[in-house]
């Protein structure tokens, strides 16, 4: 696990810090289909909205142990003393809206889940059940903001119930978990063509 320092490495999104610089070279991109941590990755980036990735990922073991370790079962059940304990809890978030969010999208998670057997065969259905094809693209500035699949993916989840999931949280989501693979061309990540 990276430890605390002021160390800047540079990504193909910048210079980050050593969070952010382990995430984007172990995690970002890599296609994951484990519905826990499809939750856990939709959550975080609802929670990031407004702020940076580096926020969240400085706060996301705290995020882990405050939501029961993203289990979709138990913060279905949160009632009003979990809200009260989560928006009284400094190591996340605490944005009312983001925490009530996250319980509504539990719920709404988990009949996703009961409808399609898994989240995962549901959530990747969108991009044809495969990471859609590498693009080299030269800097983050060609990086779009969203694509037809994910606002086809945010008004689904939002008919499904689920809030904080726009179409900008839904591409941001699709390329944590390597739906879409958006390293730019030379870096060391990026797929060899």
């Amino acid at each position: 696990m990276p430890t605390a320092t002021t160390e800047r490495v540079q990504v193909c999104w910048g210079l980050v810090g050593p969070l952010d610089a382990a995430y984007h070279d172990t995690e970002w991109s890599v296609p994951c289909h484990d519905d826990r941590e499809l939750f856990e990755r939709l959550m975080l980036e609802g929670f990031q909205a407004g702020l940076s990735w580096s926020t969240i990922l400085a706060r996301r073991e705290h995020f882990s142990r405050a939501f029961d370790a993203w289990d979709p079962t138990r913060i279905a059940a949160y009632g009003d003393a979990d809200i009260a304990r989560l928006m009284a809890d400094p190591g996340i978030i605490r944005n009312r809206l983001k925490v009530n969010g996250a319980v509504r999208n539990a719920a709404a998670f988990l009949r996703l889940q009961q409808e399609h057997g898994t989240f995962d065969r549901y959530i990747w259905s969108f991009v044809g059940g495969a990471p859609k094809p590498w693009l080299p693209r030269a800097s983050i500035g060609d990086v779009p903001a969203s694509t037809p699949e994910s606002i086809a993916m945010s008004k689904a989840l939002k008919q499904a119930g689920m809030t904080f999931v726009g179409p900008t949280i839904c591409y941001a989501f699709m390329q944590s978990v390597g739906m879409v693979n958006d390293h730019l061309a030379g870096c060391p990540r990026a797929p060899r063509s």
